[in-house]
Protein backbone atom coordinates (compact mmCIF):
# COMPACT_ATOMS: atom_id res chain seq x y z
CA UNK A 1 0.00 0.00 0.00
CA UNK A 2 1.38 3.07 -0.66
CA UNK A 3 1.73 6.17 1.11
CA UNK A 4 -0.03 9.39 0.59
CA UNK A 5 1.24 11.87 -1.20
CA UNK A 6 2.51 15.02 0.74
CA UNK A 7 0.62 18.15 0.39
CA UNK A 8 3.26 21.07 0.01
CA UNK A 9 3.33 23.91 2.10
CA UNK A 10 2.94 27.36 0.08
CA UNK A 11 4.26 30.47 1.31
CA UNK A 12 0.70 31.90 1.45
CA UNK A 13 -0.38 29.30 3.89
CA UNK A 14 2.46 30.74 6.28
CA UNK A 15 1.51 33.13 8.72
CA UNK A 16 3.18 36.70 7.78
CA UNK A 17 3.27 37.95 11.52
CA UNK A 18 4.57 34.96 12.81
CA UNK A 19 7.94 35.40 13.10
CA UNK A 20 7.78 39.14 14.34
CA UNK A 21 5.11 37.49 17.13
CA UNK A 22 7.59 34.64 17.91
CA UNK A 23 10.56 37.31 18.59
CA UNK A 24 8.39 39.42 20.81
CA UNK A 25 7.63 36.40 22.62
CA UNK A 26 10.94 35.58 23.07
CA UNK A 27 12.06 38.91 23.76
CA UNK A 28 9.18 38.78 26.78
CA UNK A 29 10.25 35.90 28.26
CA UNK A 30 13.76 37.17 28.20
CA UNK A 31 12.67 40.48 29.72
CA UNK A 32 10.76 38.03 32.57
CA UNK A 33 13.84 35.96 33.14
CA UNK A 34 15.97 39.12 33.63
CA UNK A 35 13.17 40.38 35.51
CA UNK A 36 12.92 37.03 38.24
CA UNK A 37 16.48 37.41 38.35
CA UNK A 38 16.44 41.30 39.71
CA UNK A 39 13.85 40.36 42.16
CA UNK A 40 15.46 37.69 43.27
CA UNK A 41 18.51 40.02 44.00
CA UNK A 42 16.61 42.85 45.64
CA UNK A 43 14.74 39.90 47.78
CA UNK A 44 18.31 39.02 49.25
CA UNK A 45 19.27 42.82 49.58
CA UNK A 46 16.20 43.27 51.88
CA UNK A 47 16.44 39.85 53.74
CA UNK A 48 20.01 40.97 55.33
CA UNK A 49 19.07 44.26 55.74
CA UNK A 50 16.23 43.17 58.19
CA UNK A 51 18.14 40.69 59.40
CA UNK A 52 20.78 43.36 60.05
CA UNK A 53 18.95 45.90 61.75
CA UNK A 54 17.36 43.09 63.81
CA UNK A 55 20.39 42.10 65.02
CA UNK A 56 21.77 45.97 65.45
CA UNK A 57 18.34 46.73 67.83
CA UNK A 58 19.16 43.45 69.64
CA UNK A 59 22.31 43.97 70.75
CA UNK A 60 21.18 47.96 71.36
CA UNK A 61 18.83 46.82 73.52
CA UNK A 62 21.33 44.66 75.25
CA UNK A 63 23.48 47.02 75.92
CA UNK A 64 21.07 49.29 77.15
CA UNK A 65 19.30 46.59 79.54
CA UNK A 66 23.10 45.71 80.75
CA UNK A 67 23.74 49.31 81.83
CA UNK A 68 20.48 49.93 83.26
CA UNK A 69 21.21 46.59 85.46
CA UNK A 70 24.61 47.70 86.52
CA UNK A 71 22.89 51.58 87.35
CA UNK A 72 20.22 49.42 89.70
CA UNK A 73 22.08 47.30 91.16
CA UNK A 74 25.70 48.13 91.19
CA UNK A 75 27.27 45.33 89.43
Amino acid sequence: MALPERKQVEDELLDPTAVSRAYRRQRAKRYARERRAQDRQLAALRFWLAVTVVIAASVTLAVLIWHEIHRLFGL
